[in-house]
């Protein structure tokens, strides 16, 4: 399974997030071994100072003219009474053991070579009665006696000053690190979804792009220039779609209006021929033809003229209108058509002529699909709607999303039907920013609901 993140802004964050972390432990890191490192040399320095401080107290005895040390009483008791702790050993020019805080680190020493006027810095591992590391300079200084090697060693762990550095930098400084990094994960997360605005711009615009609004494009401006090649790339291709969409609609408007003249001339030579079932039979062939290109020049008016919709129009007087003039279409067919409802004006806000339109085809649908003997009920409601009701088959619940689409027909649809006439009804409802709903009417058939707005 693909458990690739697909969001690209938890993606970005996600990655700047383990980003910071592994920079911030490195960080953290390094700043502890450079601490490290510091106290370490602040160490040495100190080692170095001690023995210098040894090499200051030893002078020339006198009597003996060996060299001897006299420490003060209180540098006496810091460095004799901490013997487990610090250790040093002073040699002569010759060699030869001056002093040593503990017989074990005179006799270990005396076998060094002399030291250098270089600090040569050591270890010692598991030395001295408690087995102790520890870590030391040996170093040639002068002194009142002559040159002497000197070495200091300290116990590892056993200076307070590196362990008093160290501390204060975990402790006092590294807590710091944390919230640093949320403040910078919380702005980077901030800086990826602003930069992320225009991609959202441009895809909330490309949702409202359809066939009703094919000459949409997507924003350019402040795009990523990552994303800028596709956002132009896709504009040119709705450049394309649409050009394809012009040549569509130009060619179905001129196509219907090419057959109109034809059609009506044969209409009319044939309303010359005496009456009998093969008149009769291309009189309505040519009748459905006719409506046919109705329909198509209708289709062509929706796509190419901004409708106006600001005009009152009298729901109850246009559906009079519509229904008596279909009514004989009805009665042809051994079928009905009843108007119900409100008996005074309902008025709403919109075009009469397409509205008009929009009942002429419902009727035609339902008057299609309702059996003979049967009636198609019109019915306008004071709340500025109007309904269709048939007694039919009705309409499956998976065939509802597609009725509305242009030329869409149904399994077992009328053979003489384009499917045309409820996708004019839909484009006008969305001129109008109407509403159409279809549910199953008792006991059966279908019932449409046009809903406007009232004036």
């Amino acid at each position: 399974m693909n458990r690739r993140i697909k969001s690209l802004q938890l993606r970005l964050t996600v990655e700047l997030a383990a980003l910071f972390f592994v920079a911030s432990c490195l960080a953290v890191g390094g700043l502890i071994y450079s601490a490290a490192l510091t106290a370490g040399s602040v160490a040495d320095r100190e080692l170095a100072l001690r023995a210098e401080d040894l090499a200051r107290y030893v002078s020339l005895d006198e009597m003996s003219q060996k060299p001897r040390l006299d420490l003060p009483a209180t540098l006496q008791q810091a460095y004799f009474a901490a013997a487990q702790q610090s250790v040093f050993a002073i040699r002569d020019k010759d060699g030869r053991l001056v002093e040593a805080s503990t017989p074990e680190i005179g006799t270990m020493v005396a076998r060094w070579p002399p030291a250098d006027s270089e600090p040569s810095y050591f270890r010692l591992s598991n030395f001295g009665p408690s087995a102790q590391d520890y870590s030391g300079v040996s170093i040639r200084l002068d002194s009142a006696a002559g040159p002497l090697s000197v070495m200091v060693a300290e116990a590892s762990g056993g200076d307070p000053l590196v362990h008093s550095i160290l501390r204060e930098f975990v402790f006092d400084i590294a807590w710091y690190v944390p919230p640093f990094v949320a403040v910078a994960l919380l702005l980077a997360a901030y800086s990826v979804r602003r930069s992320l605005l225009p991609l959202r711009a441009a895809s909330a615009q490309a949702s409202a792009i359809g066939p009703e609004s094919i000459a949409l494009r997507l924003p350019e401006a402040n795009v990523p220039t990552e994303a800028l090649p596709l956002v132009v790339a896709v504009n040119h291709a709705l450049d394309r779609l649409e050009q394809g969409f012009v040549i569509q609609r130009r060619f179905t408007a001129n196509a219907a209006h090419e057959l109109r003249t034809p059609l009506t001339i044969i209409t009319a030579r044939l309303d010359t021929l005496e009456g009998n079932g093969q008149v009769s039979a291309l009189r309505d062939e040519v009748g459905r033809m006719n409506r046919l290109v109705e329909q198509l020049l209708c289709v062509a008016r929706l796509d190419s003229v901004a409708m106006d919709v600001s005009a009152p129009v009298d729901l109850r007087q246009l559906a009079e209108e519509v229904v008596g003039s279909m009514a004989h279409l009805a009665l042809l067919d051994c079928r009905t058509i009843a108007l119900t409802g409100a008996e005074h004006s309902v008025v709403v806000t919109g075009n009469g002529v397409a509205i008009a339109d929009a009942l002429r085809n419902l009727i035609e649908n339902a008057l299609a699909h309702t059996a003979q003997g049967t009636e198609v009920v019109v019915e306008v409601h004071p709340e500025g709607a109007i309904s269709v009701a048939d007694s039919g088959p009705g309409i499956p619940a998976e065939d509802r999303p597609h009725i509305f689409e242009r030329f869409w027909r149904g399994k077992g649809a009328r053979a003489e039907g384009a499917g045309l006439g409820l996708a004019i009804v839909m484009e006008i409802v969305r001129a109008h920013g109407a509403s159409i709903t279809v549910s199953d009417q008792a006991p059966r058939g279908a019932r449409f609901d046009l809903r406007f707005r009232t004036a």
